[in-house]
Parts: C-alpha cells; sequence; structure tokens
C-alpha cells in the first residue's frame, strides 16, 4: 500500500509506526472473512481492511469524523486479522495508532466522556474496585440481570502456599482478579508450589496497562506500565526467573512494553527486560508435563470446552498448549466450531458495545454448547466472566482444573 503522509505525522514515531505498518498491507482481504464485527455487521469499514483505509486515509490528512471513531470503537483488537494476514500486518499497533489520533481530532459524546473517564479510573483502581465488587456480591441476587452479570458470585478462597523454595517466579495479580476470581491467582500458586517454584507477588504493581490503554488515555497507561516495572525492578535484580501471567489479556500487554516505552530513555532497556521475562503460565506448565501427571488424580471433571482467548493465540501466538496439557492429565478437551473467533468480551468491550459484545457471546456459547462439556475452561478473567453470564455450565481458568486435580481433597 502506498502512503503519503501528511506533515503533522510524518516525522513522529506514529507516523513513522503506521507507515511501515500500511506499506505492509496488500488490499488481500483475508482478514475479512476472520473479523468478528465484520460478520455480524458486514460493513467493509467494520473489518480491518476497511479500517486499515480510514487509519491511511487519517496519517493523509483526510479529515477525521465521528463515522471514524465509531467504526474503530467497534473493532474489538481480538488480533484474529494478524493471524490470517499473509503480510504480517501488525493492526493491533496500527489501529491503537488511530484510535489516539482520533481521540485527539474528534470531541466524544458528553456520555461517551463520562463513561469512559469512570471505566478508566475505577477498574484499574483496586482500591475501588475491590469493595464495589463486595458489596455486589453480597446483594448480587437484587441486582438487575445487566448489573448482576458484571458481578461474580463470590469464591471460597484457597489458601495460598506458605513454603519458600529456592526457585522464584513473579506474578502479576492483576486489577480486577483478586476481587472477580480470586481463586485462579491462589490456583496458580499452589500448583507452581506443587513444582518447587515460589510465587512471588510485588505489593506495588497494580493494572497491567491494557485497561486504560484500549480507552484512549495512552499517558495513564503509560503511567501504570512505568509503576509496575518500578514495582517488579528489584525482584528482577534479584533474579526471579520470570514474571508469570495467568491472565491472557494482562500477559498480552505486558509483553508489548518493550515497544510502548522504546522511545522512553529511562525505561527503555528496563522495559525490554521485563517483556524478555513474561511467559504465560500455559509457556511454563508444560516443561513439567511429566511430573503433573504423575501427581494428579482423575476428579469428577473429564470433558471440557477450551476456548482459547484471542490474547492468547492472536496477541501471544500460543496455541494448542492449553489443550495438550490438560489431554496429558486425563481431561477431554473440546475445541467449538470457530475457536478463532473473540467471545466479546475484549476488556471493557462489553460496557462500551454491549450489543455487538452480548452478541459474540451468545454464538461463542452456542458453540461451547454443542461439545457437551461439564465445565467450559478458557485463560483470562474477562473471557471466563463474560461467558459465565450467559450460562449455567460453569466456567473456569483451566489452572483451576488442574489445581483441583492436584489437591489431596476435593473441593466440592
Amino acid at each position: 500500500m502506498q502512503t503519503n503522509l501528511a506533515d503533522f505525522v510524518r516525522h513522529t514515531p506514529d507516523g513513522v509506526e503506521a507507515d511501515a505498518i500500511l506499506r505492509k498491507c496488500v488490499h488481500c482481504g483475508f482478514c475479512t472473512a476472520t473479523c468478528p464485527t465484520y460478520q455480524l455487521l458486514g460493513d467493509e469499514l467494520d473489518g480491518p481492511r476497511g479500517r486499515i483505509y480510514l487509519i491511511k486515509q487519517m496519517v493523509e490528512g483526510a479529515e477525521v469524523t465521528r463515522s471514524t471513531q465509531v467504526h474503530l470503537d467497534r473493532c474489538l483488537t481480538c488480533r484474529n486479522c494478524e493471524t490470517t494476514c499473509p503480510s504480517g500486518v501488525e493492526y493491533g499497533r496500527l489501529v491503537e495508532i488511530g484510535r489516539k489520533l482520533t481521540e485527539e481530532k474528534v470531541p466524544r459524546p458528553f456520555g461517551q466522556r463520562l463513561t469512559r473517564r469512570l471505566l478508566a479510573s475505577f477498574v484499574p483502581n483496586e482500591a475501588l474496585f475491590t469493595p464495589a465488587i463486595r458489596i455486589g456480591q453480597h446483594v448480587r441476587a437484587l441486582l438487575p440481570k445487566k448489573l448482576r452479570d458484571k458481578v461474580p458470585a463470590r469464591q471460597r478462597p484457597l489458601t495460598w502456599p506458605t513454603a519458600t523454595h529456592a526457585r522464584k517466579m513473579l506474578m502479576l495479580a492483576g486489577c480486577v482478579q483478586p476481587s472477580m476470581m480470586p481463586n485462579v491467582n491462589i490456583a496458580t500458586a499452589r500448583v507452581l508450589d506443587r513444582l518447587g517454584i515460589e510465587t512471588v507477588i510485588a505489593p506495588e504493581a497494580g493494572c497491567c496497562g491494557a485497561i486504560r490503554l484500549h480507552l484512549g488515555y495512552n499517558d495513564d497507561a503509560l503511567d501504570d506500565i512505568r509503576a509496575n516495572i518500578d514495582a517488579w525492578w528489584p525482584y528482577v535484580e534479584q533474579g526471579v526467573e520470570a514474571i508469570v501471567m495467568n491472565a491472557s489479556g494482562c500477559g498480552a500487554t505486558v509483553k508489548e512494553y518493550a515497544h510502548l516505552l522504546r522511545d522512553d530513555p529511562a525505561y527503555a532497556q528496563k522495559a525490554a527486560r521485563i517483556t524478555g521475562l513474561t511467559r504465560d503460565l500455559a509457556e511454563i506448565l508444560p516443561e513439567f508435563e511429566d511430573a503433573l501427571a504423575a501427581a494428579t488424580r482423575q476428579r469428577s471433571v473429564h470433558t471440557v470446552a477450551f476456548h482459547p482467548p484471542c490474547t492468547l493465540q492472536h496477541g501471544q501466538q500460543i496455541r494448542g498448549k492449553v489443550e495438550h496439557l490438560l489431554g496429558a492429565l486425563g481431561i477431554d478437551v473440546r475445541l467449538p466450531a470457530d475457536s478463532h473467533l473473540c467471545c466479546g468480551s475484549a476488556g471493557t468491550y462489553s460496557l462500551t458495545q454491549p450489543k455487538l459484545s452480548y452478541a459474540l457471546r451468545d454464538q461463542k456459547l452456542d458453540r461451547l454448547h454443542a461439545q457437551d462439556p461439564q465445565v467450559i475452561v478458557s485463560a483470562n478473567v474477562g473471557c471466563i466472566a463474560h461467558l459465565q453470564s450467559g450460562t449455567s455450565t460453569p466456567v473456569a481458568h483451566w489452572i483451576e482444573l488442574v489445581e483441583h486435580m492436584l489437591s489431596p481433597t476435593d473441593h466440592g
């Protein structure tokens, strides 16, 4: 694709990157076939190729309109198109640049500005989010369904392991997971403990930055990222061997830290080190497959349907590892039809684009239910909560299933 960037963006880091990405696109349209919003809406501008054209026009100096903003807002940033693209177009990075420029040029309606500001201030702030979730869980039965969908039933927390080990790994607790699904983190620590690895959480680490980044609060997101690097750095200097991610959305973002801070002289080198240490849980546990298989015992759950989050299979390009590991532990893992498609969660997307989000959720659940599973498993807190809101079939993180099989007593 030929480009002719406008002066306002030509020599900026975003302009240079957008130009390089745009020039890779060959207009083939393979991406439209795997785009969830294009499949639902049938509008070229609600597919990757159409959005790429909109961004191209924008950086070449064409007027940026509210219509452009709407089409970019509808993108889930699932990055399925990147997996499909034969030319290696880094669409996820391009659409973030397009959104940033659009935010600068198109004023949003007041209601949207208020909603997005509240989400950016509330969701990543554990001091605000956790008490709100606790209150919601106490009165959950009285809440309207749309609100109840956002408040998962309270879990009875497992016990955090107390043993110390020579091998240590950092883990990002996350901003919403500790209150919404605390047993995901605890189960991760318990499984690693059985394998002789101590899980360490840096108390000052918070949101990975994804929430504010995708809502267009780029400076705030970069502050979140720098704060995490500062919180983790003493442990990195002490020699932790990895930074474990059990929420694939967070993992996909942390693996972008080096890119996001590439022009920050104070943090670029540290960010590259953090990115190099970051590994999804599905990248770590296969090393211990034989030990896990020897330690686990068959439980009541033997058939699961697996929803691989977009941030795992497209963002991090990790495929097949969860399915293989669970299969090695005696679980029949079934992938639904069109398992490459998004469930509609996509961070705050279910709040900013509810109609599209719930249509995708229901479509995904139909295909998961067709596998006749006892449990649906996934690898990201947002996907799990979103899917659970539409089904009575239990939805859990796959590490909870592994921990359950390792435990000497049933959890009930």
